[in-house]
């Protein structure tokens, strides 16, 4: 069958630019486009000249072994040797393959161009329009679009373009992982990245819907303010843009929309969702239920002991800011042994105490992919009893940390010494947590998320600790997680189809 691009020809005057001293350096774009292209299911090779000096040669040699690429060199009085390199390297199976050249290089673009296989030219950075170039485009960022729109032109309706925004690292997460592919996925789905060096609203043009992570792009968070939560959250520009094109174009599909995702920014928003779990206990006894909480202000008010005992909080509890993310103090927490120890503690206010459940040291991370439900095992902090213990050599002191960094975690010595009952998968009621998972995907109605379960020594309680807008779900295997990301979002988009 062909494909609509059978493979990416990266030639270097579109990689490299020279430095003073003669050496060599990748051009500002160039690392972002081999990093998708990477993960892109697209063959892709370098193209150079017999004639370059050692050193491009090397540097080169070097970029296509650290980005997984073939490399290909070509002399201009024997180009067949070079696409007959490319033959055996890809196979000779029929599609395009796109040649990606400076507009400098026209001369040798023009040679490459007369072999039957090579169809498509992208030019780069020209002042000038020039017809005879197919595909001109003025930066690198743009050239996964152009790849996808030729898919879909190949493809047709079938396939969609999905665009999603989200910070480098994170993107790398999921792309390392088969999850962005450009090449259609089994379902039909082609994922191109939505760039903010480019004007987002021609961008938009191109995909039929869009995936964020919108948490990624928060610059700050006011609560303390009175005003709807929709105004009190400050997005980057680049967020921003996109906030005012779904706002006017109510038509495009978007993953998922602003308004269901401010609810999981706000700690005791989903404390007080969280309380709606109530009804959902089960004939055997078992629960499920959020933390106890209480909203703080400030650490130093008078009646905070009276206030803790009327919410069900005893020490140690733990502490965390109302802020639930995209902020950079979001995740700073401390757990604290002694009503006194609240005093001036350094925890960013406003703030949610929360009671510290002691569960065996055993957390249950919960991933909702559409309408299917994943979980894994973590091991997790120590029991109440086990942190007093060492905490009580500096004197009980509250213990700071972030917890994206260094969540204190029980070592085997300590998970031995609370109650091993509870630490087993049986003591896990996935039918009840299934039920919770589904109720909650009812109420917030966002398509991906996740939520951290720890299940109480003594009580059995299942406790809902912690929810979260599109994890990474990484502690799921690739080969079940990544179709089931795939689904939850074609299937999102059918629902929105069906539902306009």
């Amino acid at each position: 069958m062909a494909r609509a691009v059978r493979g990416v020809i990266l030639d270097e005057s579109v990689l490299l630019a020279t430095l003073g001293d003669g050496g060599c350096s990748l051009q500002p774009d160039a690392e972002p486009l081999l990093r998708r292209l990477r993960h892109s299911q697209i063959p892709t090779g370098i193209l150079n000249e017999d004639d370059a000096s050692a050193e491009k040669e090397g540097f080169l040699k070097k970029l296509a072994t650290t980005y997984s690429f073939d490399y290909f060199s070509f002399n201009a009085s024997s180009i067949d040797d070079a696409t007959c390199d490319i033959g055996k390297a890809w196979g000779e199976t029929e599609g395009n393959i796109l040649y990606v050249v400076s507009e400098n290089k026209k001369e040798a673009c023009v040679r490459l161009r007369s072999c039957s296989w090579l169809t498509t030219v992208v030019k780069l950075e020209s002042s000038s329009k020039c017809e005879t170039w197919d595909l001109p485009i003025n930066m690198l960022g743009e050239l996964p679009l152009t790849i996808c729109n030729l898919i879909k032109k190949e493809s047709g309706n079938g396939v969609l373009r999905v665009g999603y925004i989200m910070k480098p690292s994170r993107e790398e997460d999921f792309a390392k992982r088969g999850a962005f592919p450009m090449y259609p996925t089994q379902n039909g789905l082609s994922f191109v990245p939505l760039i903010f060096k480019l004007p987002l609203s021609s961008q938009l043009q191109g995909v039929d819907l869009v995936l964020h992570k919108a948490t990624d792009e928060i610059v700050s968070l006011n609560l303390n303010s009175s005003s709807e939560l929709t105004e009190r959250v400050t997005f980057s520009e680049g967020m921003q843009e996109l906030k005012r094109f779904l706002e006017h174009n109510p038509q495009c599909c978007v993953i998922d929309p602003f308004d269901k995702v401010y609810p999981v920014l706000d700690r005791l928003e989903i404390q007080n969702i969280l309380c709606g779990l109530q009804d959902l206990s089960m004939e055997d006894s078992y629960r499920i239920r959020g933390a106890h909480y209480l909203k703080v202000d400030t650490f130093n008010e008078h009646e905070l002991i009276t206030r803790l005992s009327e919410a069900k909080l005893s020490p140690p509890c733990i502490v965390k800011p109302q802020v639930a993310c995209g902020v950079a103090d979001a995740h700073s927490m401390a757990i604290v042994f002694k009503v006194e120890d609240f005093m001036d503690l350094k925890v960013p206010l406003p703030a949610i105490i929360q009671e510290y459940v002691d569960h065996s040291s055993t957390l249950y991370k919960f991933y909702v992919l559409g309408h299917k439900v994943f979980h894994a095992v973590k091991k997790s902090i120590p029991n109440g009893h086990t942190l007093m213990k060492l905490a009580g050599k500096s004197g009980l002191q509250p213990l700071v940390f972030d917890s994206l960094k260094s969540l204190p975690t029980a070592t085997n010595s300590q998970s031995r010494g609370d109650d091993s009952s509870a630490t087993s998968a049986e003591s896990l009621n996935l039918t009840l947590v299934t039920c919770a998972a589904k109720w909650l995907s009812e109420r917030l109605d966002l398509t991906i998320f996740g939520f951290d379960v720890v299940v109480q020594d003594g009580s059995r309680d299942h406790v809902i600790v912690d929810v979260n807008y599109l994890p990474s779900f990484k502690e799921v295997p690739d080969d079940i997680a990544i179709p089931a990301f795939w689904h939850a979002i074609r299937r999102r988009y059918e629902l929105r189809r069906t539902n306009r």
